[in-house]
Order: structure tokens, then sequence, then C-alpha cells
């Protein structure tokens, strides 16, 4: 009965998709000769069936234009059960954070932690610091106001303060960035996505994951300003807003503009005047910044008296040498396997180009995007990954120069599986079918709770890369690529959840 069950919903999946658009012509691929084991005819019948069904599925005359990338293998077998340009080069999307983080447990491992130090540069005497208080950062991405952290971070480092005797600091809050590269932004990244929180830049210092909220609410009146607010302060940006009231009925549309290096960020378009407010995500220019001002007003908030103002350790000429301050506190993040949830679940790109750095880090050697690329490529051709098959730009996969091929990723994924190091923090990180980071695809299918791949998603592109177990509980590993597409979206994600779901539904 549970064959019949299945077998019912991956014929539905894929009817759906098919009726969706008109009369597909169904393409029949190739015998496939790497194939091996499992000679009996029952099972060559359930893989030529399942190949017949996948064809049908990417032959809709609607995804013609578009280019697909697909690698099924058996997890227990090794076999190939479909494959259709698998060694093609396909732009990833975030598919490119399955890259990344492999690389990251394999040369940090699991329990690597990024530290925070606080020192001081000056005595201190009478409950007051004669000098600047420094912080020094290695890249920590996990100090987020949002959910309080940052808050109860900062104010346990103000006790700490109390502790050791400081109740007044006389002179600055400076943040030295000097553990990272000068580069905040990843290799390749386009100008016009720079305003958006996706596009925040990285460095050893970050707070918030280097973004803030702006909130626009209607003026009184059509014809009047648009009301402007963000959160949290401190973010150095200034907002130049045209943004107008409109007449009541309509619907809200605004533009955010900021040139790299800028400060200044444009808001244009209209909100109808009966409109509940909108919220906007935006990246903020100077990470580190950003972070010493926060920390400033959190330790002023807790009774520490600042005198000086908060200072990026490059922007001052007269910054204290760490090396000759005293340490007060030390920091440290949750571990790369907690790290790891909110990278993966939400595609959260910052924590990628984050760790794509401090993969590239070695003694002597400033933690930089070109030393991380390298290191990884190390790793991948260790595991059999051939060097064209995977070019690698940043971490997050925003970069439209990345590009790697499905075989590529289904080797890095099998290799994980694999190994008993990598594979149990890995696969918990990746979104779950019906659950975090997959909420709203595949309920209510076999592959509801079943599937665990990472999505991928940019302007003609979309990705899933992961593992599902079939039917008859037989582990499949599998990678979904599409380019260069022109119908919507959702259609294009439709298709390879009835390709998922009927993996879920495969027995042999």
């Amino acid at each position: 009965m549970r064959s019949r069950n299945n077998a019912g919903w991956a014929v539905a999946a894929l009817v759906a998709t098919a009726a969706c658009h008109p009369s597909p012509t169904t393409v029949r691929l190739k015998p496939d000769t790497t194939v091996t084991g499992r000679p009996d005819a029952t099972t060559a019948r359930s893989v030529d069936a399942l190949r017949r069904d996948i064809d049908a599925a990417l032959a809709q005359p609607s995804l013609a234009r578009g280019y697909w990338g697909v690698l099924v293998k058996s997890l227990k077998t090794d076999e190939t059960l479909y494959a259709l340009n698998a060694g093609k080069l396909m732009l990833p999307a975030s598919n490119m954070k399955i890259v990344t983080l492999a690389a990251a447990a394999e040369k940090l491992g699991w329990d690597f932690t990024y530290e925070t130090t606080v020192l001081a540069a000056g005595p201190i005497s009478n409950g007051v610091l004669d000098g600047d208080l420094v912080v020094v950062g290695s890249g920590d991405p996990s100090l987020v106001a949002a959910d309080g952290m940052a808050d109860r971070v900062f104010g346990d480092w103000a006790q700490q303060l109390k502790q050791r005797g400081v109740r007044t600091v006389s002179g600055r809050v400076v943040g030295d960035d000097n553990g990272f590269e000068k580069e905040t932004l990843g290799f390749g990244w386009m100008w016009d996505d720079l305003p958006d929180d996706y596009s925040a830049g990285v460095g050893a210092l970050q707070y918030n994951e280097s973004a803030v909220r702006v909130t626009i609410a209607p003026g009184p009146a059509a014809g009047d300003a648009a009301g402007i607010s963000i959160v949290p302060g401190g973010s150095g940006l200034t907002i130049v807003s045209a943004v107008g009231t409109a007449a009541a009925g309509g619907s809200a549309s605004m533009s955010t503009r900021r040139l790299p290096g800028s400060m200044k960020l444009e808001l244009r378009g209209s909100i109808p005047v009966d409109a509940a407010p909108s919220a906007l995500n935006v990246s903020v220019d100077n990470p580190t910044q950003f972070f010493v001002s926060a920390l400033r007003t959190a330790l002023i908030a807790n009774g520490i008296d600042v005198r000086g103002p908060a200072v990026d350790v490059d922007e001052v000429g007269d910054a204290p040498a760490a090396s000759r301050a005293t340490a007060l506190i030390s920091y440290r993040s949750p571990p790369l396997s907690t790290l790891a949830m909110r990278l993966m679940k939400i595609s959260q790109n910052q924590y990628a180009e984050t760790l794509l750095k401090t993969v590239g880090a070695a003694p002597g050697v400033i933690p930089a995007a070109a030393a991380g690329r390298g290191a990884a490529q190390a790793i991948f051709e260790r595991w059999g990954v051939k060097a064209d098959a995977l070019i690698q730009r940043d971490g997050s996969g925003l970069s439209r120069y990345d590009l790697v091929t499905p075989e590529a990723l289904v080797t890095i994924l099998t290799h994980v599986d694999r190994d008993p190091r990598l594979k149990e923090p890995f696969e918990r990180s990746l979104p779950i079918a019906g659950g975090e980071g997959l909420s709203s695809r595949m309920k209510g299918t076999p592959a509801e709770g079943n599937v665990r791949a990472k999505t991928g998603s940019m302007t003609g592109v979309r990705g899933l890369s992961g593992y599902v177990t079939a039917a008859d509980g037989e582990p499949l590993v599998f990678s979904i690529l599409a380019n260069n597409f022109e119908i919507p979206a959702a259609s294009v994600n439709q298709t390879t959840d009835a390709i998922v779901i009927r993996l879920a539904s495969f027995r042999r």
C-alpha cells in the first residue's frame, strides 16, 4: 500500500507540473552506461520509469529556453540514476554555500569559534581607563540585535569591565578590524544589489549582520512626504528620501540606491495614505564603524561612562597598538555547527563570506577571500572534484562569476555524507522540505520531512541540492540547477519539486 500511495504522489506531482503547460514533447536520454549492479529486470524497469518521468517534467515547452543540469545518484550503490548536463558548468546561486560550508567544516572543524577581544590601551586607576578601549575582531557574524543576543553580550561586557575596575573610559571605543582583509564585498557582486541586506559587507567586526531596517510610513495626506525611521541606530547612513504619500487604494512601490563606498542611501517611490508601514532591510557601508557605535551605546546604557567617540581604527591617525594593550575580555562565538544552521536554513550570505575568508587563514596570513578559495580548491581536489568543475569566486553564490557542475556538488555532498566527522552537523543544517528553509514547498508529499537540501535563488537561477530517502529506504543524493529561464521562478521551483517528490517515491 505504501508503494502505491507514494507512486500516486509522484505521478500526481509530475502530471500537475506538466498540466501547467501545453502538451510536452518527451525527451529520452541515452541509456546510462554508468549504472552498475542490480541487474534484475524489476530494478531496470524502475530506473527506466524514473528517467522517463523526469524527462517528461523537463520536456515542457515552457522550459525550452532555459538550461537544466541534473544528477541523481544512490548513496548505497554509487549508481547514477539520472543525469542531464551533469558535467556542465552552471550558476549555482546559494548552492555555493554547500561548497563553502563543506570546506569550512573540513578545515576548521565543527567546534571552531570566533574570538573577539576587548583591550585597555592605557592604565586603569580609580575606576577610570585613561585611554582608549579597543575591540579586536576575528569575524564573528553572530552578534545580532534582532534576537537580543548583541544586547546580552554587550551588557555582559559592561559588567566584566566594571569587575576589572573600569567605570569610565576617558578615550574612544576603537574598532580594530585588521584581522581580516579590507575588501568587504564579494568578488563580482553587482553594484545595484549593494543597498540590500543580502549584499552586506564582511569584516573582522560585524554587528547585526551589517544591516538595518528602514521603515517607511505614509504621511497624513496624499502628497505629503512619507515618514522614515531606521533601527538599530549608529549605521552611519544618511537617508535621502523621495518617497511620497499616494492616494488611498493603491500599493506601495519603493526602491533603494547606494553607490559603493557611499554612506548616502536614496529611497524612491510612493506609499498609499491608507497603507500599513513598509520595511526594507538595507546594508551599512562600514561594518566596523557600525559595530563600535553599537558597542559604545550599549556600554553607556549599562553604566560605563565613555567620554570619546566610537571610531574605526583605519579612520584615525593615532590608533593605539593592540599588541601593547591589556586584554580585559575574551568572547567566543557559538561554534561552527551552530553558525551553520543560520547560514544554510535562511541562506545568510554574510556568514558564507566570513567563512570563506576564515578558511584561508594561516599563520602570518590575513584571512582573505582569495586565500579561502585556494584552500577550498585544495580540499575538493582531494575529494575528487576536478579544478575545472568548480569555479568559486565568493562564498555565498551572490557572484555571477561562480560556476559549478551538478556532478561537483554531488561529489561534495557524497563525501560529506560518508565522512562521520562531517555528516551529522552538515545535514542537520540543511533546509527540510515542508520545514525551516523550505516551509512552503513539498508539503503533504512523501518529500515532506524527508528531503534535506540547500536552495539557490537569484534572477534567472534556481537550485536545489541535497539528500532524499527513497520509498524503499535507499538514500539518494541529488543536484538540480536551472539557469537562463524567463518564465516565473515559481514554475521552475514546481518542476524541481516534482522531480524531488518523484525521488522520494522511487522504489526498486
